[in-house]
């Protein structure tokens, strides 16, 4: 039954190739902290330097993602992808082959080559409402945010397969080629689709069109949403490794980091085929509640006899994450400019990217003040935050109507989720 919603996706022409290439080009992001910090240890013997490096990649990427979209609203989408697939993976590349002497070099490398960040996430993003609309276009947005979770558990366990073969620069030149690889393919997807040159403008006046989407009101209150929401998740990543780390068993954080994304998949799954338009302010507070009933399972407040029976919990404290980021993604495409929408995603990718930059060490302190426990109470009061925003984010549609090419037979109306 839950499937049977997803089938009107694969009627529709290029939309399966689009997604699955968009899905590859985006393993970099989930792969690549695990290469660098490893060829930065091994360089330099810090873990300190190693995530410092990694935040200048991170830091190359929030500036990039307005900027891409921007670009990518303006000109050819397919060129656009490959060429920053072709510099990013180069960039990669000249990183890894770096002499441990000139570790220091890895730093003006990483921002630059952040700055090249194939946009693969908000190029697809954009293209969903022209491909969908009604509840194909939920059910879309639903699988997107469902089966990037998989990009983030096989994205890391791929790196880390890796790294133990070769070493963290073995990871990151695979994570090189990866990237070229993913945007070189899904740049040949929009050239075959015919989705390469942008929409046509709205009636908006050239003095409209010129002013920053941060001027519109709701769109920068889904981009703090998203932020909020990744920052509180992203801390309890943390509170997890950290409390792992804490027991002798930093094994376990890889099976429990799954079991949350597996939870998170399922629940994404579920609520694509759900009829209606989604409630995204009722799945935020789920993702809240979720987030809160770890904390009186995590010491100082309790002790498990086994970090397993935490597994269940982890799981259905999962299970509303995709559905909150779906609906914040879905309510994004139809309140941004038809012609500006990879512009709208490329703020909210640095909305995201902000968020886990700040969440680290906030968590981090929470920890070392009090415990696992007190770090998940900080993950899961800013996830809160994030639900009470949602409050004053509208549900109506938008004035600005959309020209699908392709559509599912259900136009969409039904009970909201």
């Amino acid at each position: 039954m839950v499937l049977k919603s997803y089938r009107p996706l694969l009627s529709v022409p290029y939309l399966v190739g689009l997604f699955v290439w968009s899905l590859i080009a985006r393993l970099n992001i989930a792969a690549l902290p695990i290469g660098i910090t490893f060829l930065v240890a091994d360089w330099t013997g810090s873990y300190a330097l190693a995530g410092a490096v990694s935040t200048t990649l991170t830091i190359g990427a929030a500036v990039a993602g307005p900027l891409r979209g921007r670009s990518a609203d303006r000109g050819r989408t397919d060129r656009l992808m490959a060429l920053c697939g072709l510099c990013y993976g180069a960039g990669l590349l000249v990183i890894a082959l770096l002499p441990a002497s000139l570790w220091w070099a890895a730093f003006p490398l990483g921002l630059v080559t952040g700055l090249f960040t194939p946009p693969a996430s908000q190029v697809a993003r954009a293209l969903w409402p022209r491909l969908t609309s009604g509840q194909t276009r939920t059910a879309m947005y639903a699988a997107e945010s469902t089966f990037q979770e998989l990009v983030f558990v096989l994205g890391p366990l791929l790196a880390a397969a890796t790294v133990a073969v070769s070493g963290g620069k073995g990871a990151v030149l695979l994570v090189a080629a990866l990237s070229i690889a993913g945007s070189f393919g899904f740049a040949w997807q929009i050239y075959r689709s015919g989705l390469a040159f942008p929409p046509q403008p709205g009636p908006a006046s050239p003095t409209q069109r010129r002013r920053s989407l941060l001027l519109q009101p709701e769109l920068t209150l889904l981009v703090v949403v998203c932020m909020l929401l990744i920052a509180g998740l992203a801390s309890v990543d943390l509170v997890i490794v950290a409390w792992a780390r804490e027991i002798g068993r930093p094994g376990v954080a890889g099976v429990l980091a799954a079991f949350w994304s597996i939870g998170s998949l399922v629940g994404g799954l579920v609520a694509g085929a759900l009829a209606g338009p989604p409630r995204l302010s009722r799945r935020a507070f789920a993702a809240a509640a979720g987030t809160a009933m770890l904390i009186p399972l995590l010491p100082p407040v309790l002790e498990l006899p086994s970090p397993w029976l935490l597994l269940p919990v982890l799981f259905v404290a999962g299970l509303a994450i995709a559905p909150t980021l779906a609906a914040a993604t879905e309510r994004i495409g139809e309140v941004a400019p038809s012609d500006r929408r990879a512009e709208a995603f490329g703020w909210m990718n640095t909305g995201i990217t902000t968020g886990v930059a700040f969440s680290a060490p906030l968590s981090g302190w929470l920890v070392d003040v009090g415990g696992p426990a007190l770090g998940v109470v900080g993950g899961a009061v800013i996830v809160l935050l994030s639900a009470f925003c949602t409050l004053a984010v509208g549900s109506g549609s938008p004035g600005e109507k959309t020209h699908p090419v392709a559509d599912g037979p259900d136009s969409g109306n039904g009970t909201p989720q």
